[in-house]
């Protein structure tokens, strides 16, 4: 059974720093399109980044306005595994991070368009 495992989640001071792994099972998940998705208390689940070796071209990135140059998503696609590194950390991060994969080659925004899901890390930042 295909599977995402998070890891790396925990509490930080703000201005703090956090690396997400997300493990794929086997080699299920290679050459996914692999992201990050996070969802804080009472609001709907977010895009944050994601990659994709979209028309077989390279890896392609995308983030969030909220996170652009702070986060950086990055992957080992020989273990169908996916990371994010996380700088500059603000209390509004503050949420569970999921990661998300899915075999369409291309970058999808809304949570609903992604198969794949792990069980989610809690991101805590505190002021």
């Amino acid at each position: 059974q295909a599977q995402l495992v998070e890891s790396g989640g925990g509490l930080v001071q703000a201005g703090g720093s956090l690396r997400l792994d997300c493990a794929g099972s086997g080699s299920t998940f290679r050459n996914f399109a692999m992201g990050w998705f996070r969802q804080a208390p009472g609001k709907d689940r977010e895009f944050v980044a994601a990659i994709a070796n979209i028309n077989w071209t390279g890896d392609r990135t995308e983030y969030a306005d909220s996170v652009k140059g702070r986060f950086t998503i990055s992957r080992d696609n020989s273990k169908g595994s996916v990371y994010l590194q996380m700088n500059n950390l603000k209390i509004e991060d503050t949420a569970d991070y999921y990661c998300a994969a899915d075999p369409r080659l291309r970058i999808e925004r809304t949570a609903k368009e992604w198969n794949y899901w792990g069980q989610g890390t809690q991101v805590t930042v505190s002021s």
